[in-house]
């Protein structure tokens, strides 16, 4: 996956993607924290992500975001 632009702007960020396949299958995805950091920012990710009800996790430079509704179990 190639690196964003720096200067996308942050709206256009988001929309793109949660208009992924995955996305609208209700799948999962993933982006980099030092992307989301350096386009939208941590804050306003969090707010869209509460806006569709979707949750996330983040580990090792990454967030994990499911995109549905359904509750989300650490296994261990």
């Amino acid at each position: 996956m190639s690196t964003p632009a720096p200067h996308m702007h942050p709206d256009y960020w988001l929309r793109t993607i949660f208009a992924s396949q995955a996305a609208i299958r209700g799948g999962v995805i993933r982006r980099s924290v030092r992307d989301v950091e350096m386009i939208v920012g941590r804050a306003a990710l969090e707010r869209e992500l509460k806006r569709r009800g979707y949750h996330a996790v983040e580990n090792a430079g990454q967030f994990v975001i499911f995109c549905n509704n359904e509750p989300v179990r650490i296994l261990c």
